[in-house]
């Protein structure tokens, strides 16, 4: 690690309290048979690639990266926990394949080519993540936006209809299903995949046992609890609460970014994470900061009225396990948790860098882009310092903003349903370069031999929107960088020239950066879905000449993405 880095790890706390499968041991994942009404595959028995791409061009989007850390501080017991809650990473896994697709075994029983089984397992589904969900499997229809959620053959109206008499169709902890008469139903997660959320439930209190931390204790006791009766809210806070765990690990349904439809179900996942206790405590002390960036947001005072909670904290991590939501496709490189609004108000949130999954992407993904895409005279300033910078700021800048519309009528969640994913992660990029903006000009990331340039994060931040775009429309990250890419290029942000190099103006990204921030920041205060609607219909789309230029990376054979050799052997 550079000395440079270390320095920027501790300036950053001053600003953060608040957000990217193939692998030698991939686990004993629970295989039962899912259950009735859930679809994901169309009529005909899939066999085939569809014609004219390879099973190994597909594979060729991602690279492998291993999975490691350094576990040697840890008690015996500490490391039996390990395995324990890897499998019980394993049950997320299982129940994710049945949230996304449906039945995993009958869909690979059906294909041949090891390859593409391989490339089926990274998507979980026939239907390429990185693609805006196209189907590679020849004899597949198009996925549902609502993946295997809601029943196939529902429609927008009739859901709309059932949900004004049952709010809890639209519980994040619910899939939608059809009773005998034909009628929706909600179905809690906890019977809907009781015998997954049993097992998980079993493993997690198995390992509390063996917890030396007793907030980390605490903590998989009440999701143990939570898995079994879909009340979450206590074990979120008591995960807050936590603070001097050596281990930690995010598991049960969080994210929204399957449900395509409406934005309401939660995905079932988990990261396994080793904290760096070193430079946890040293960011620490930094939380009481946030009530002031959240009061010099870029926009009206109506919009930054909520006052983000003080317990929030920033921590480092190397990863060493993904399972379910957040092993689909590409990977996340930081975390902002919780996702609970009243939770946040109490408790504030956490923000967990995931340091190795970030340098790899780094390195193996946005310096290839750089040498392609990035005007010659400012390659320089695309540095791993402030691509972590960008990174971090963006998880800060999910606790930022407004929770609830100016109206108080709704969440801004509920208010923009499907569109909530898009404009919410936006909002972070935009807002992190915002923050990163004001902080470096106030000397925040100064080290004692050189004075930071914020040249550095633009450039990066420009060559990251190549990166992500590359996720394509079916991930919130993808589409948020569309827009955004599209909104910088109207403002005249960036220029191309003629051999499609790009350069980054610096004053105009600096009101382009304001001038979105604004935007983003009314429409979710708004709750102005119609708004939102027309905003990302209108710059969440790729140009021809953007398309071309992707399509240079593409043929430069470098990766979008990154899969994980990882497990118990991954660690030895």
């Amino acid at each position: 690690m550079t000395r440079q880095v270390r320095k920027l790890w501790i300036v950053l706390a001053l600003v953060a309290f608040g957000c990217d499968r193939s692998g030698d041991e991939p686990g004993d994942q629970a295989r039962n048979e899912v259950m009735e009404g859930e679809m994901g595959s169309g009529d005909e028995s899939p066999s085939d690639v569809v014609s004219g791409v390879s099973s190994s061009e597909l594979l060729a989007k991602y690279t492998s990266f291993k999975l490691t850390a350094d576990i040697s501080h840890l008690s015996a017991d500490q490391r039996a926990m390990l395995p324990l809650l890897m499998e019980a990473a394993d049950e997320m896994d299982a129940i994710f394949w049945k949230q996304a697709y449906g039945d995993r075994e009958d869909l690979m029983a059906s294909i041949d080519d090891d390859g593409l089984r391989q490339f089926v397992e990274i998507n979980y589904g026939p239907w390429d993540r990185l693609d805006g969900n196209r189907p590679f499997i020849a004899g597949v229809g198009s996925k549902p936006a609502g993946a295997a959620l809601y029943p196939a053959d529902m429609t927008r109206e009739e859901f709309e209809r059932a949900a004004s008499r049952n709010p809890e169709l639209r519980s994040l902890y619910t899939v939608v299903r059809r009773d005998e008469s034909g009628s929706l139903k909600a179905v809690p997660y906890s019977r809907a995949f009781e015998a997954e959320m049993a097992r998980a439930a079993a493993l997690l209190r198995q390992a509390a046992r063996l917890a030396e931390d007793e907030g980390f204790a605490r903590y998989l006791t009440l999701r143990a609890e939570a898995l079994e009766n879909d009340e979450y809210q206590p074990s979120d806070m008591a995960w807050m609460d936590m603070k001097s765990n050596d281990i930690d690990f995010v598991v049960g349904p969080i994210e929204v970014y399957e449900d395509e439809l409406f934005g309401y179900k939660a995905g079932a996942e988990a990261y396994l994470l080793i904290k760096d206790q070193e430079w946890s405590r040293r960011l620490s002390r930094f939380a009481a900061l946030l009530p002031d960036l959240q009061q010099g947001l870029p926009v009206d005072s109506i919009y930054k009225r909520e006052n983000p909670g003080t317990d929030s904290d920033l921590n480092a991590y190397d990863a060493i396990y993904y399972a379910g939501d957040a092993n689909a496709g590409s990977k996340t490189i930081a975390i902002n948790l919780p996702n609970d609004e009243e939770v946040q108000a109490t408790k504030g949130s956490r923000r967990l860098q995931l340091k190795n999954a970030m340098q790899a992407k780094f390195d193996k993904i946005l310096e290839p882009i750089a040498d392609e895409l990035i005007d010659g005279k400012q390659r320089k300033h695309v540095t791993f310092d402030a691509f972590f910078a960008n990174t971090m700021l963006h998880e800060v800048a999910h606790g930022l903003g407004i929770k609830k519309t100016i109206d108080d009528s709704s969440t801004v969640r509920e208010a923009l349903r499907e569109l909530y994913s898009a404009l919410e992660e936006g909002k972070a990029d935009i807002l992190g370069l915002y923050m990163a903006t004001s902080l470096i000009e106030q000397g925040e990331f100064d080290s004692e031999v050189s004075k930071a340039d914020v040249t550095d994060n633009y450039v990066t931040f420009l060559a990251s929107i190549f990166r992500s775009i590359r996720f394509g429309t079916s991930s919130a990250h993808g589409t948020a960088n569309m827009i955004r890419f599209n909104f910088f290029r109207e403002m005249e942000a960036f220029t191309r020239s003629r051999s499609g190099k790009y350069r980054v103006n610096a004053d105009q990204i600096r009101a382009a950066t304001d001038s979105l921030s604004a935007r983003i920041l009314m429409l979710q205060g708004d709750g102005d879905y119609e708004g939102a609607a027309e905003f990302v219909a209108k710059y969440a789309v790729v140009g021809d000449e953007l398309r071309s230029d992707l399509e240079r990376l593409s043929a430069a054979g470098i990766p979008v993405d990154i899969t994980f050799v990882q497990g118990m052997t991954a660690l030895r």
